[in-house]
């Protein structure tokens, strides 16, 4: 499962009230690259595919295909507006390793 807290979700939808995407949801997935070999991408998605997992967390979907799953399987999507910088930031159990920006890890 990936958690999202009451903060991302609440970011999320405004994100998506911004750019008039109701009835969206959020891909979360994990790609080749970065600095220390797999990065996270965030997508708004209409729909989700045949072999995704959906899961919906305080009013928000959260759409995962097969592959990035086993990377992200109980990670728990937040959201920082603190002094070290805004953004979402991903507390992945199944991470060995991450750079220093938390945008890219390794398992």
């Amino acid at each position: 499962m990936i958690l999202l807290t009451e903060k991302a979700a609440r970011e999320v939808k405004e994100l998506m009230t911004k750019e008039s995407l109701e009835g969206y949801g959020l891909r979360v997935s994990v790609a080749g690259g970065g600095c220390s070999g797999l990065s996270y991408r965030l997508v708004f998605e209409k729909e989700a595919g045949q072999s995704d997992r959906v899961f919906e967390h305080h009013g928000v979907r959260v759409i995962v295909d097969s592959k990035s799953y086993l990377y992200l399987n109980g990670t728990t999507l937040d959201y920082s507006d603190g002094l070290n910088g805004t953004g979402f930031v991903f507390q992945n159990p199944n991470a060995q390793g991450t750079c220093g920006c938390g945008t890219s890890f390794h398992t």
